[in-house]
């Protein structure tokens, strides 16, 4: 969870759905979706509600659906676009890539 004084931001994994969804003052405000793939997860898409866009949702939700996948023992393929662009900007995250 991330906090700061104007708001709080969680990101919570709803493995029977399969995606990881974001929430800010505890409101849901998007998610990234996944398909399992054997030992890997394909993230293929990623939605912020309109009533939260620009508000920086999507890199805390794409951040914690990689290292909690990572973590878990998945591998990741980005097929999102956005997943994508985020490990591009953070290459960090490229060893979870297959």
């Amino acid at each position: 969870m991330t906090q700061n004084s104007h708001n709080t931001i969680a990101v919570e994994h709803e493995p029977e759905q399969s995606r990881f969804v974001v929430y800010k003052d505890g409101k849901p405000g998007g998610f990234a979706s996944y398909v399992e793939r054997g030992q890997s997860r394909d993230f293929n898409h990623t939605v912020v509600d309109s009533a939260f866009r620009g508000q920086g949702l999507s890199k805390p939700s794409i951040k914690h659906a990689l290292e909690s996948s990572h973590a878990d023992g998945f591998s990741i393929i980005p097929t999102c676009s956005a997943v994508e662009g985020f490990i591009a900007k953070n290459p960090e995250y490229q060893d979870f890539v297959i």
